[in-house]
């Protein structure tokens, strides 16, 4: 598959545009993660980059070759997140390692310097919960043995010190804690990673197109969000999109200027997102 032609790139443009970009690639099934490096690469060479990437997808087989349950929780709220026992979390260092290598190997095929940052060297910060509520067979229960985390910091000096030696970081959705590596949300951590290093933009690429009021319906499909709709929006979002919408709303509350959700299964996503695909959430 070539990833290099079929999409006319201004490049003058974005040479014009010098603010950080930071790219979330999801990890779900369908995303296409050469196509999504090719893109980057390319985008790079004029402007800086942060890649964040998720693991959902491998971490599913990987757990299927191993012999584990894949199992997912879902807060009172309706955040549905990835139940995270200890050997799950030790599947998910792994996979998170394994996506991490892949993704840099792909962006240096393309000709971009990319580095890194999984395992103990993520510049992700978490603090663990001793016990979360979730709701199982209508029941409000509460786990105890849940290895994921809510994200409290971001040591963003590395992330920096690689950009201005001309590096695209990627960052694995792992973050340090007093209780060893955790599982932290893709979508959540790069907004807190646009957030801290002062990105103008965050795409977070899906195996979607983006969202939709009603889902499956194309004539429901929202192309902007207004700061003060992102309330409704996270109403209308359904199943993993809500922990997007979330995302995009701590980004934009983190001084983000704009945050686009937009389909990772298609050549050029990212300048896809940026020339109007997708959904486009503005303060």
């Amino acid at each position: 598959m070539s990833y290099q032609n079929d999409f006319v790139f201004d490049a003058g443009i974005a040479a014009r545009e010098t603010d950080l970009l930071v790219v979330k690639i999801g990890g779900g099934a369908g995303v296409d993660l050469q196509a999504c490096a090719a893109d980057i690469a390319r985008i790079a060479a004029v402007r800086p980059v942060v890649v964040v990437h998720g693991v959902s997808d491998h971490l599913n087989r990987l757990c299927d070759t191993r012999g584990v349950p894949v199992r997912t929780v879902t807060s009172p709220n309706g955040h549905i997140s990835r139940y995270t026992d200890p050997e799950t979390r030790d599947l998910y260092v792994e996979a998170a390692g394994s996506v991490n290598s892949d993704l840099v190997r792909h962006l240096r095929a393309f000709g971009a310097q990319a580095v890194g940052f999984a395992g103990e060297r993520t510049p992700l910060v978490a603090s663990r919960k001793e016990a979360i509520r979730a709701v199982v067979d209508g029941r409000v229960r509460l786990i105890r043995d849940d290895f994921s985390g809510t994200i409290t910091a971001v040591r963003a000096e590395a992330i920096r010190a690689a950009l201005a030696d001309g590096l695209t970081p990627a960052v694995a959705p792992l973050a340090n804690s007093a209780d060893g590596l955790l599982n932290v949300d893709g979508d959540r951590a790069a907004a807190a990673a646009a957030a801290a290093l002062g990105a103008r933009d965050l795409i977070i690429l899906s195996n979607v197109r983006g969202l939709y009021r009603s889902f499956g319906d194309e004539s429901s499909f929202v192309e902007q969000v207004g700061g003060r709709d992102i309330e409704v929006a996270l109403d209308w979002a359904q199943g993993r999109m809500k922990r997007k919408v979330l995302g995009a709303q701590e980004a934009l509350e983190g001084g983000v200027t704009r945050v686009l959700i937009a389909d990772g299964r298609e050549n050029h996503p990212v300048s896809r997102a940026l020339a109007g695909a997708g959904t486009e959430f503005v303060r």
